[in-house]
């Protein structure tokens, strides 16, 4: 699927993307935003899709410190 084919909730593994290529733009987007994927969203549905990366970014850098 060409880039701007892509919409913020096109379905990034139906459009090519593999299970190594979400932990690539995962450990990208932890060193990016100095953030750590806590293990509830170590799944697939996190990476689905560029709007479900945001929100799970969104929520990481806004959640209160424990």
């Amino acid at each position: 699927m060409p880039i701007d084919a892509l919409t913020d909730d096109t379905d990034l593994y139906e459009a090519g993307m593999t299970s190594h290529a979400s932990v690539t733009v995962m450990l990208a987007i932890e060193d990016t935003f100095d953030i750590e994927f806590p293990e509830r969203l170590l799944r697939k549905a996190t990476f689905s899709s560029v709007a479900a990366i945001r929100d799970a970014v969104t929520q990481l850098t806004t959640a209160a410190p424990a």
